[in-house]
């Protein structure tokens, strides 16, 4: 993938949405869900199924742009964004689930980046957190009937599947007991929020469900430097051979990186794929060594440090992530579903 490609989506991914403690309706009185009966709120959604299980896909930021604090739904360059980001994250869980991706009002990135703290806590847990719950209220009301589902989702859609998880799920047991796993690549659990959420577990292994699967991609040279989506006592578990320890994985065990074709347009699976992984266990993030920072790390050293690889967290390991989807759903399955 080339390296005007990841400037040009650099924007897309640059917020990074720390959730607060609680997101409910009765903080934000003037709230109104978009109508999610209407097909066109819906990135995505099937005609009919095809699989035994779902997938809910929360994009990442796909907005930066300035204007208003929170933009339409409607808005174009967001649903652009949402397309684009869809090939190479939510399309590894098509082999296995059928997928609803529902559109959100997403925050202004360079806004809520300049707010203080407690106004940007505020903000978090307003309007996209809203539309997110008001989503999956329509989804379970609707579509699920019982079936087995993935959450899925990526930077500001990962720290939006951590509200859902601490504060929706946890409201609802009866749905969440039907949770295969729960992707949120790009934005870390810490231990202190897995401590604080004892009904949430992260994943040991391969083959455990009902589970958080999360990672944050760096090369060596980001170890020690601010990285926003890396918070102290960050956790973590490695996409390549799923393991929670340091034991290394190289690109061997890499079956397949999404990458971007020359044509700039459409998605190639290299394989093997170029990226190797292994835990910095203290850091609390997956570290790369096998690709070039020049080519793949994110233009903004003072956020990210100078080697993260955040837009590649889905792309770099996208067939081992489509593998273990459909174990976890296969073990799943297994256990009585």
């Amino acid at each position: 993938m080339k390296r005007h490609f990841a400037v040009r989506i650099f924007l897309l991914a640059l917020f990074v949405l720390f959730p607060g403690a609680t997101a409910v309706r009765a903080e934000n009185p003037a709230y109104t869900a978009p109508d999610y009966a209407n097909p066109d709120k819906w990135l995505t959604k099937p005609a009919e199924l095809s699989h035994r299980a779902d997938a809910i896909y929360i994009y990442p930021t796909t907005r930066a742009q300035g204007g208003a604090l929170f933009c339409d739904i409607e808005d174009s360059g967001m649903r652009k964004g949402a397309r684009e980001t869809y090939q190479t994250q939510a399309a590894a869980f098509e082999t296995c689930a059928d997928i609803y991706a529902p559109f959100y009002r997403q925050a202004d990135a360079v806004q809520v980046l300049s707010m203080p703290d407690e106004e940007r806590q505020k903000t978090q847990r307003g309007v996209p957190a809203l539309d997110v719950a008001a989503a999956l209220d329509y989804y379970f009301e609707n579509f699920n009937k019982g079936r087995p589902f993935f959450l899925v989702g990526h930077s500001q859609g990962a720290a939006l599947i951590t509200i859902v998880l601490d504060t929706w799920m946890k409201a609802h047991p009866e749905y969440y007991k039907n949770m295969v796993a729960a992707y949120m690549v790009g934005f870390a659990p810490t231990k202190e929020w897995l401590a604080a959420n004892p009904h949430v577990k992260m994943a040991e292994g391969a083959e455990d469900t009902g589970v958080i699967i999360s990672w944050n991609t760096e090369g060596p040279r980001n170890v020690g430097k601010h990285n926003a989506v890396v918070p102290q006592n960050a956790v973590c578990i490695n996409p390549l051979n799923w393991k929670r320890d340091e034991t290394p994985a190289g690109i061997l065990e890499n079956k397949g990186s999404l990458l971007l074709s020359s044509d700039m347009k459409t998605y190639t699976l290299v394989t093997p794929g170029i990226a190797d992984a292994k835990i910095d266990l203290q850091r609390g993030s997956v570290i790369c060594s096998t690709v070039s920072p020049d080519l793949y790390a994110i233009p903004a050293a003072k956020l990210f440090g100078p080697e993260s690889y955040h837009l590649y967290d889905f792309a770099f390991y996208f067939a081992n992530i489509r593998e273990n989807a459909a174990l976890r759903l296969s073990k799943f399955s297994a256990s009585g579903f």
